[in-house]
């Protein structure tokens, strides 16, 4: 699903720069939830937006689904990122004065998936699967952190993206609806979605298949977690 090789990427300033990447090689496959772990400043943000096509590399390839992101200029970039990739931040940045239906509709409206109807029938499908439908009408002011972050994960599913990637989406949550967050990204990795997740989430074992440790710009560690190994020894056994 994805792969790095030798990505490097440079933030310009003085002396030379800051590195941010130092020649990160790292493979993904599909269908897993993956935590990005690290301190602050080990480019763990760089890294997502790297993936997600949000900013370039300085240097190296990077190839996520098949697409050789790297090599896309702005417009077909833009185009692929909307059908791609769906994108949950840690601040929700839903748009204030829309509704709460209205944001998930809003990426389908950009790259014109469905007709307006069926694109409300598709959001208000998608605040059902996540627990807020009951919120649809309402502002995003009216509705607490963790149903502002449900609705958010639901706009990032509404084109039906292969790839959701996730920056701090619990910082912003207390430790009871971040856990409630935590497994609804977990179970979008079990219905066959990649899940890319920047975390400070000391323990990822119950939900990531696999944690990647980020130190300096460069991976520091990567390993398979428990549940990770449930989930083949259970899959094996069908």
């Amino acid at each position: 699903m994805i792969e790095l090789r030798n990505v490097t990427k440079i933030f310009p300033g003085g002396q030379g720069g800051f590195t941010a990447l130092d020649g990160i090689d790292l493979r993904l496959p599909a269908g897993e939830f993956v935590a990005i772990v690290g301190k602050s400043g080990s480019g763990k943000s760089t890294l997502l937006n790297l993936i997600a096509g949000i900013d370039r590399p300085s240097r190296g390839e990077i190839e996520v689904a098949g697409a050789a992101v790297h090599t896309l200029d702005e417009s077909r970039l833009a185009a692929w990122r909307g059908r791609n990739v769906g994108v949950v931040f840690q601040f929700f940045q839903l748009l204030p004065t829309l509704t709460i239906v209205e944001n998930v509709m809003l990426p389908m409206d950009f790259c014109d998936t469905l007709a307006p109807r069926a694109a409300r029938e598709r959001a208000m499908q998608l605040l059902e699967q996540v627990g807020v439908a009951d919120q649809a009408d309402k502002l995003p002011s009216s509705l607490s952190g963790g149903q502002q972050q449900r609705a958010a994960i639901a706009r990032a599913l509404a084109n039906d993206p292969p790839l959701v990637v996730a920056d701090e989406p619990t910082g912003n949550l207390d430790s009871h609806t971040a856990q409630t967050v935590l497994s609804l990204l977990a179970g979008l990795a079990q219905a066959g979605k990649t899940v890319l997740m920047v975390t400070h989430e000391r323990d990822m074992t119950p939900f990531a298949h696999r944690v990647v440790t980020l130190a300096d710009g460069k991976v520091s560690g990567q390993k398979t977690t428990a549940s990770a190994l449930l989930n083949l020894k259970v899959a094996a056994q069908a």
